[in-house]
């Protein structure tokens, strides 16, 4: 394989594992706190999928690196610029309501891209996405039954559903994001094309949406820039908790 094309699947591999680490990250902070021990076992397992999809891309990743880097490196040993990860995934778990909305939002994403990376020539990529379709698909069904639950019951829980979805929708858009990395691999066979998951994810969101009695926003400016090292301040703040322990004893064993 040539090595520019490489470097090219390994910054890809890198923005997949990405996601999936600082979502599992995100998640794994309900462990403990969640409203009902059901449900706090139920995200702390979705962490788990989470940070194994990531373990698994961040590897492939690393072995196509000219200096090649473990996965540890690579999640514990970059500074926030370095960080491919939709911006969406680093925005805090908040309350309940809007935890279940950002998973909806990354899940239904994530569920409609691995079956399309599935087809892909690429055969890590392929072999990686058919396991990962297959937990993301438990991961969708949880957070949208959540999502009518709590869109469509009570004033309050309404209430914050509607403040989630003001807060999050803006960074939908990110997730979409593409660049000359997407356009040559997937000239190549070995990308997903984005615009057509986009749509199959319009069409879902505005589905669980009408059953939720949730309003679909319009004219939103989205934010945008985590495929190029762009991010909020959350991400910083996150990344100091995640990677002290590492960083403190690099090369400690447990």
């Amino acid at each position: 394989m040539d090595n520019s094309v490489k470097k090219l699947i390994s910054e890809y591999s890198l923005r997949i594992g990405d996601t999936s680490l600082i979502l599992g990250q995100r998640l794994g902070e309900w462990c403990g706190h969640g409203p009902i021990i059901e449900e706090d076992i139920a995200l702390t397992n979705i962490a788990l999928d989470l940070v194994g999809q990531s373990r698994a891309f961040l590897t492939y990743a690393g072995e196509l690196l000219e200096i090649k880097k473990s996965e540890d490196e690579l999640a514990f040993f970059r500074d926030e610029r370095e960080y491919r990860n939709s911006i969406l995934a680093e925005q805090p778990n908040g309350d309940f309501a809007q935890t279940i909305l950002r998973q909806l939002f990354i899940c239904t994403f994530q569920f409609y891209f691995f079956d399309r990376l599935k087809k892909s020539k690429d055969a890590t990529f392929s072999a990686l996405a058919e396991k990962s379709h297959k937990e993301t698909a438990y991961h969708l069904r949880h957070c949208t039954e959540w999502t009518y639950r709590l869109g469509d019951s009570t004033q309050e829980s309404r209430e914050k559903m509607l403040k989630a979805v003001e807060e999050l929708w803006r960074y939908t858009g990110d997730l979409f994001s593409t660049d000359e990395t997407d356009k040559v691999l997937l000239a190549a066979g070995i990308a997903v094309d984005l615009s057509e998951v986009k749509k199959e994810w319009e069409k879902k969101i505005n589905e669980v949406f009408t059953r939720a009695t949730l309003p679909v926003p319009t004219e939103v400016f989205m934010i945008t820039g985590g495929i190029k090292g762009k991010h909020t301040e959350y991400l910083g703040h996150l990344l100091a908790e995640m990677q002290i322990l590492p960083r403190s004893y690099p090369g400690a064993e447990w």
